[in-house]
C-alpha cells in the first residue's frame, strides 16, 4: 500500500519512475538527473539508451515510437540514444531514431529530429548545431569576471541566503545582462 501511495504522489509531482522503466529495458548510465514533468517513452523504452552524467531539464520528452504511420497499420519505432555528459534543456523533444553524442548541450525548447554529433551545442526547431561545446565554453568563460560570478552561498543550497545577497545578484544581472553561479 505504501508503494502505491508513493507512486501516486510521484506521478502527481510530475516524476517518472526510472526504476520501473529500467525493469522494462530502458538503459541508463550513472548520475542521471531527471527534473519534473519529463516523459521517457514507456511503450518501447528498451529502444532508449541514456549515458552517464546526463541532465534532463523540466518537461523533456524522449520518444522511441512515432504514430505517423498509423494509417499503414504500423507504428514506426527506432533506437534513441543520448551520450555521456549531455545537458538537455527544459521542454526539449527528442524524436525516435536520434543519436545525441557525448559532451552536448541541447538548447531550451528544441525539437531534435536528426543526430547531434559529439562536442556540440544545438538548438532550434529543428535542432541545428550552433557551435562546438569547446567554443561555447570559451565564449561564456570570456564573459565571466570577479563581479558576475557567485559561489554556492548565493543558491537555495544555502538555507540562509540573505536579502542583501539576493539584491546583489539582481544588481549584477541588471548591470551585466547575466551572471554565473556555482
Amino acid at each position: 500500500m505504501k508503494k502505491i501511495i508513493k507512486n501516486f504522489i510521484r506521478k502527481l509531482r510530475g516524476k517518472i519512475n526510472i526504476k520501473e522503466l529500467e525493469k522494462r529495458g530502458l538503459k541508463v548510465g550513472k548520475n542521471l538527473i531527471v527534473n519534473d514533468n519529463c516523459f521517457i517513452d514507456p511503450s518501447h523504452c528498451w529502444l532508449i539508451t541514456i549515458g552517464d552524467d546526463v541532465i534532463l531539464g523540466d518537461g523533456v520528452k524522449i520518444y522511441s515510437h512515432d504514430g505517423s504511420t498509423r494509417n499503414l497499420n504500423y507504428t514506426k519505432i527506432a533506437c534513441t540514444t543520448i551520450g555521456n555528459r549531455v545537458y538537455v534543456s527544459p521542454n526539449v523533444v527528442i524524436m525516435p531514431g536520434v543519436t545525441i553524442g557525448n559532451d552536448v548541450i541541447i538548447g531550451i525548447g528544441s525539437i531534435v529530429f536528426d543526430d547531434i554529433p559529439d562536442n556540440s551545442v544545438a538548438m532550434g526547431n529543428p535542432a541545428k548545431v550552433l557551435c562546438s561545446l569547446d567554443m561555447y565554453n570559451l565564449i561564456e568563460q570570456s564573459k565571466m569576471n570577479d563581479e558576475n560570478c557567485f559561489d554556492e552561498s548565493f543558491t537555495l543550497r544555502n538555507k540562509y541566503i540573505t536579502q542583501e545577497q539576493k539584491d546583489n545578484m539582481i544588481d549584477v544581472c541588471k548591470k551585466h545582462g547575466r551572471a554565473f553561479v556555482r
